[in-house]
């Protein structure tokens, strides 16, 4: 039994919640769709799925995105657990019939995101504050969602935060999952992506150091919450 987290270049990794899924006993198995592994042929002993984030965009022509999409389309059809992560969570709307697209301006650094009041009674957001800084890298974002699907967080400079479609299926734009090591290596190039979101480096090294601090404890919580809840069976074995 495992969690098939897809990846999507060196970078964007499962991070604290690859972590957290670990302590919690459950095998994640890796795959990197843009090295061309392949997705699994069917869903035998597959726990759960989680789709992170990406250099890539869903309207770019890559060989592994229409599988992928396929993939997670299916994987939410079986009802079985699925997260999505900035890319991922765009993917996942896009593979449900939602519409994804360019923003005017990226969102990047720490930006403070809204609980909706559908989040407030959402298991997977317990103990989440209602307003709270998360990191964001994004240029595109979610202009609608799939048909039944919940908005669970918004701010004014991107409207789809997270959202949940049906029991198990959970996509969030913010990276939740980075640690400061990530972060830091998010931010190495992204001083032209800070200006045109209108940042300094100045004001984003200000921001870090301000929030990370109830930004990593929130993203822990939230982890905690989705291996709980989301995904409350526990692999009978741990691989590290």
């Amino acid at each position: 039994m495992a969690i098939i987290a897809i990846q999507h270049d060196d970078l964007r990794r499962s991070g604290r919640l690859g972590v957290t899924l670990r302590d919690h006993g459950f095998r994640v198995r890796t795959i990197r769709a843009d090295q061309g592994e392949a997705l699994p042929v069917d869903f035998d002993g597959v726990d759960g799925v989680v789709s992170l984030g990406g250099r890539q965009n869903v309207d770019e022509k890559h060989a592994w995105i229409d599988k992928e999409l396929a993939f997670l389309r299916e994987a939410h059809e079986r009802s079985l657990p699925v997260l999505g992560i900035c890319l991922g969570a765009q993917l996942i709307a896009k593979a449900l019939g939602g519409e994804v697209g360019k923003m005017d301006r990226p969102e990047m650094g720490f930006t403070d995101v809204h609980l909706t009041p559908a989040a407030h009674t959402d298991t997977i957001l317990a103990g989440i504050a209602w307003r709270s800084p998360q990191f964001q890298k994004h240029w595109y974002e979610v202009k609608s969602l799939p048909d039944g699907a919940k908005l669970l967080a918004t701010n004014p400079a991107c409207k789809v935060q997270a959202y949940s479609i049906g029991m198990r299926t959970y996509a969030f734009q913010y990276h939740f999952e980075c640690d400061r090591s990530m972060i830091d290596q998010y931010m190495v190039d992204a001083k032209t992506d800070l200006h045109q979101a209108g940042i300094t480096t100045d004001e984003y090294a200000r921001q870090l150091e301000s929030k990370y601090e109830m930004f990593a404890r929130l993203g822990d919580r939230l982890c905690l919450n989705i291996c709980t809840y989301l995904i409350p069976r526990f692999a009978t074995e741990m691989r590290v």
